[in-house]
């Protein structure tokens, strides 16, 4: 908040600080999931809460038709992605471990999954069976973790996509795929899919396989090669004409958002919208 009152003050040097700080998202409002039958676990993130906050209560409101409730374990934080790019191993799993602690009584109680709606946090989630496979006291409880972690179109595109209806009506919308979710092998991504079942029209965009530029701390340590990234894929998104472009991870929406002439997006944001 204090960030976008000095935003329009943000000049000159401080321009590019300027253009990381998101606009204020509107308010989504809460869904009331007493009546579901289903629990799942939702990280809300480090990030995310402050920078996006329509992206989980999207979310919860989208999942909620289905039946399904989102969980948020009050003492889970941040996954331990950024200390990881940073080599601070130690400290992102100490992160990892403190996940894994916030989760476990929810898991013990049945929760199916452990929703990632950030694919730069389920690439890192997804790895804790591993990263903690030689600590006697977590290998197990980390290896269950990794087991239930999703992205959040896997959840959705499990489910009756019928129930969504032709909410889309054919909008022009670009997909960016995050190089999390294209490569991190225990995530499925769905988006296209879920999008094309509500009516959305998809446009063509090149190279989708390329980096947004984003890359977690990659933005701003290298700032000049990220930036190049970041205007050949916004070419490439717009080059469709498309009235937004939605994408799966806070790191890649804010990094193209700052730069963009388009909105951009969570693309769970269309169906909350939709419905």
């Amino acid at each position: 908040g204090a960030g976008r009152v000095f935003r329009p003050f943000m000049r000159g040097p401080l321009q590019p600080l300027g253009a990381k700080i998101p606009p204020r998202q509107k308010q989504i409002p809460s869904v009331d999931t007493s009546t579901a039958t289903r629990r799942m676990l939702v990280l809300s993130g480090c990030v995310q809460p402050s920078a996006a906050p329509a992206t989980n209560a999207a979310a919860a409101q989208v999942l909620a038709r289905f039946g399904i409730a989102l969980v948020t374990a009050s003492q889970a934080g941040c996954c331990g992605a950024l200390n990881r790019h940073l080599s601070a191993s130690e400290a992102a799993d100490a992160q990892a471990r403190a996940n894994i602690d916030a989760w476990w009584p929810h898991i013990e109680a049945g929760a199916e999954a452990i929703v990632m709606t950030a694919s730069g946090c389920g690439a890192e989630v997804a790895e804790y069976g591993y990263i903690l496979r030689h600590d006697p006291e977590y290998a197990d409880k980390a290896a269950r973790v990794s087991a239930l972690t999703r992205d959040l179109s896997d959840v959705l595109g499990a489910e009756d996509l019928r129930r969504l209806g032709n909410i889309g009506r054919g909008r022009k919308i670009a997909y960016h795929p995050p190089c999390t979710l294209q490569n991190a092998p225990a995530l499925q991504d769905r988006v296209a899919s879920i999008l094309g079942h509500a009516g959305f029209q998809l446009t063509a965009v090149a190279d989708r396989h390329l980096c947004c530029g984003s890359a977690g701390s990659y933005s701003i340590l290298q700032a000049d090669i990220s930036n190049q990234l970041r205007r050949d894929k916004l070419a490439a998104l717009g080059a469709g004409q498309p009235e937004l472009i939605v994408t799966a991870n806070i790191g890649c929406q804010l990094h193209l958002d700052s730069a963009s002439t388009v909105p951009v997006h969570h693309w769970i944001e269309l169906l909350a919208d939709a419905g």
